[in-house]
């Protein structure tokens, strides 16, 4: 016997697609990981924000992993909890993209994850500039403080045969050094900027020796860098070595 057809099936149409709960989980920074939480039915998304918290929200709905920091939280948890998430992604599902987002610079996307914004409906007709719609990244272009800086630069990584030695953010420059740390009994080099805007004299300057690289984002230049080649070794493309939309993906 077979079964009988859906309504929406009679009707020649699609199935309804079933929503998906999200999984919410909380940086643990005594033991350098993430630890599911079992969240109450009548507690709100939003109310789960707190400002010493590192949170990872994975949205099956809409293929995202939001990796949301509290204003507390430091450099190191960031850092720590970037490196732990992609595990966490996996297991959910490893097209799932990975957005950063720090307190009080909240895309949209992200509060349309926690409810607190309608989602937009792309299938009506576009009445207005592609652009208009990237407000959150121009916002994010005006002002970068460092820690967000040394976000961009980890999920960028490095072409191979290269090192970083300084960065260039709009009209401010940057040297760019890594330290060894302990944390959590584990050695990780944590890297570091120092402005030298106070250091630098004035005048025109060749960077010998030095190979820069431009990371853009809606055809705005985000940052610069400027690398150095390690043992004389080459790379076979710098420029075309990191995919945009990996490394621009924590300023959305």
């Amino acid at each position: 016997m077979t079964n009988p057809p859906d309504k929406d099936q009679e009707k020649g149409g699609m199935p309804e697609r079933k929503e998906i709960s999200l999984t919410v989980y909380q940086f643990n920074d005594e033991i350098g990981d993430f630890e599911e939480l079992i969240i109450d039915p009548d507690v709100k998304l939003p109310e789960l924000l707190d400002e010493d918290f590192i949170l990872l929200f994975v949205d099956p709905q809409h293929y995202r992993v939001w990796l949301w920091h509290g204003l507390n939280t430091t450099t190191r948890m960031k850092f720590i909890a970037a490196k732990m998430a992609a595990p966490i992604r996996d297991k959910h599902g490893i097209a799932f993209k990975i957005t950063a987002v720090d307190q009080d610079m909240e895309t949209r996307g992200f509060k349309v994850m926690l409810g607190l914004e309608e989602e937009i409906d792309y299938s009506k007709e576009q009445t207005g500039p592609a652009f208009k719609d990237t407000e959150e990244d121009l916002e994010l272009l005006k002002e970068i403080k460092e820690e967000k800086i040394l976000l961009i630069l980890e999920k960028a990584g490095l072409p191979e045969g290269y090192k970083r030695k300084m960065v260039i953010v709009k009209n401010k420059l940057y040297g760019y050094k890594e330290f060894k740390t302990n944390y959590t009994g584990s050695v990780y080099m944590e890297p570091k900027l120092f402005p030298l805007k106070e250091e630098v004299e004035d005048g025109a300057y060749l960077a010998e020796n030095l190979v820069p690289r431009m990371l853009i984002s809606y055809n705005n230049v985000v940052l610069t860098e400027l690398l150095e080649k390690v043992n004389g070794k080459i790379s076979k493309n710098v420029a075309n070595d990191v995919s945009d939309d990996d490394s621009i993906d924590k300023l959305s």
